[in-house]
């Protein structure tokens, strides 16, 4: 059974950091990217960071030079480190995964995601 467990939200000033982390069990998940997305009310989910089966990276524009995505594969974690953080870096941060990645560069479009974690919610205030 797949299951993504995200966690390490809060509430944060602006400027401030936090490191979220998902914990991955029951899929290859060494041969599928694991990603990091976002979603906030009136928005369209999107691809925050992701991370490849082959270890390529991907990060959204809007948070190039902040935030570091990194795995652990002995402890099966993926973790986002997010630094500077500013009021539209509020949202739900969710992990994801799904087979269509395999093999692939990373993507960070949700559609090609079929598995994901229950959400961790960010709020960062000015």
């Amino acid at each position: 059974q797949v299951q993504l467990v995200d966690s390490g939200g809060g509430s944060v000033q602006a400027g401030g950091s936090l490191t979220l982390s998902c914990a991955v069990s029951g899929f290859p998940w060494r041969t599928y990217s694991v990603g990091w997305f976002r979603g906030a009310p009136g928005k369209e989910r999107e691809g925050v960071a992701v991370i490849s089966s082959a270890g390529l990276i991907a990060y959204a524009e809007s948070v190039k030079g902040r935030f570091t995505i990194s795995r652990d594969i002995a402890k099966k974690t993926v973790a986002l480190q997010m630094n500077s953080l500013k009021p539209e870096d509020t949202g739900m941060y969710y992990c994801a995964t799904g087979p269509r990645t395999a093999g692939t560069s990373p993507s960070l479009s949700p559609r090609d995601y079929a598995y994901w974690g229950q959400g961790t919610q960010v709020t960062v205030s000015s």
